[in-house]
């Protein structure tokens, strides 16, 4: 038995636990939340091209309901079918808090936040759909849910240059009013650690939020949540094309790091564009 189970690969590590049927039973609630309670206004999924696989680059709001996230990956589904793959990054310690999510959450795409079973995605034709920013991204405040922020993490850059694949930029408006991130007391929190208090569900979260929502009201920590019913408004961006690619531009630090900054000045700039859209709808592009 413990042989067989030693070859039995780790959840998330494989490409085959995704399931088309289990994405189609899901589609009926998907629909309903993306018309229904968060009355997405959606554009840009002609920057996607029909046939060729892309690394699709997000920044994701509202805590570990990520709302804008799962409703971006409706739309993918609607437009191009749960047959067309797409697999998303999911971070290693979130397979860590519940093997039964993990295992939802396989059957929908997600693989975990590792260089090697990202390059092996799209070596296989797909495409992958990452949210550098983690945690930090999630529950970063409230007060700074227009702004792009990926912690620095670069290693999408690295993986888009070595694969040889265009970054499509991901972005959304109103998911982070679903809940409401009043501070981050990380610190605070990582001290009393350090002192003998263990991390919830024994994973280090790197964020300890506070914040407003359901069905907590005033609280403290990375727990699951209720989104509040906000219109959300997303939208895909034209592709991010480098000059360079390959091995050698990939180990460039400096060239690596010019790469980030221009990803993250496009999709802020883009930000800022759909935020004031969504203020003054006139403003939007015909």
């Amino acid at each position: 038995m413990s042989e067989q189970q030693n070859t039995q690969p780790r959840l998330g590590w494989s490409l085959q636990e995704r399931d088309t049927n289990f994405i189609k039973l899901l589609m009926p609630i998907w629909e309903l939340l993306y018309r229904y309670y968060f009355r997405v206004q959606t554009s840009g999924w002609e920057n996607i091209p029909s046939q060729d696989k892309v690394l699709l680059v997000g920044s994701h709001n509202g805590g570990i309901a990520a709302p804008d996230m799962h409703m971006m990956m409706y739309d993918w589904f609607r437009r191009f079918g749960a047959e067309r793959p797409v697999y998303g990054l999911m971070h290693p310690k979130a397979w860590q808090v519940s093997p039964e999510i993990g295992q939802l959450a396989a059957k929908v795409g997600a693989i975990i936040a590792r260089p090697r079973i990202a390059a092996a995605a799209l070596r296989s034709g797909a495409s992958l759909l990452v949210y550098p920013g983690g945690p930090q991204d999630l529950f970063r405040l409230h007060s700074q849910r227009h702004q792009i922020y990926f912690a620095g993490r670069k290693a999408f850059i690295k993986l888009a240059l070595r694969e040889n694949v265009p970054i499509i930029p991901v972005i959304s408006t109103g998911a982070h009013d679903t809940l409401i991130i009043l501070s981050d007391i990380y610190p605070f929190v990582e001290q009393i650690h350090k002192m003998g208090m263990p991390w919830l569900f024994n994973v280090d979260p790197e964020v300890f939020p506070v914040y407003l929502g359901l069905p907590w009201g005033l609280s403290i920590g990375p727990l699951p949540n209720i989104p509040l019913p906000v219109t959300i408004h997303t939208r895909v961006c034209p592709p991010i094309v480098f000059e360079k690619y390959g091995a050698e531009a990939a180990l460039d630090k400096i060239y690596v790091n010019d790469c980030y900054e221009m990803v993250v000045s496009k999709m802020q700039f883009e930000l800022d564009m759909l935020v004031r859209e969504t203020v003054d709808p006139s403003l939007t592009p015909p």
